[in-house]
């Protein structure tokens, strides 16, 4: 199977596919005689789950410890729910952040009277 066909198939661009190819996530095909990578249903399953579990916030080295539980049929599954529970906790403490900031900037905005006078709330509060 062709890059481009993987690509659909799998949801993952060309772009991110090479890049997996060069980080290791996932092996270099071998390639056809033509030169060009010659990508397995496997390749695809690979690419599906690095994608998954990307849009779960997992990053990078996450994935690859994933990548090897998934691969060993001994796992036990308290491995990947300890993973999977850390990286919950972490998403919850950005959540948390980010719903700080974005109360700051309502704060912010609604002290703004937003006409012509220069003084404004939302420069004091960027400039200290």
């Amino acid at each position: 199977m062709n890059i481009g066909a993987v690509s659909d198939a799998s949801g993952v661009s060309q772009r991110m596919i090479r890049h997996y190819e060069k980080i290791g996530l996932i092996p270099p095909p071998p390639r056809r005689d033509s030169g060009y990578r010659d990508y397995s249903q496997a390749d695809v399953h690979r690419l599906r789950f690095i994608a998954n579990a990307r849009d779960l916030g997992f990053p990078v080295e996450e994935i690859r410890t994933l990548l090897e539980l998934w691969s060993d049929r001994a796992r036990s599954s308290a491995e990947v729910k300890a993973l999977a529970t850390a990286r919950a906790e972490e998403l919850g403490r950005k959540a948390a952040a980010l719903e700080a900031m974005r109360a700051t900037l309502i704060d912010l905005a609604t002290r703004c009277h937003g006409d012509t006078r220069p003084d404004c709330p939302i420069i004091d509060r960027l400039a200290n």
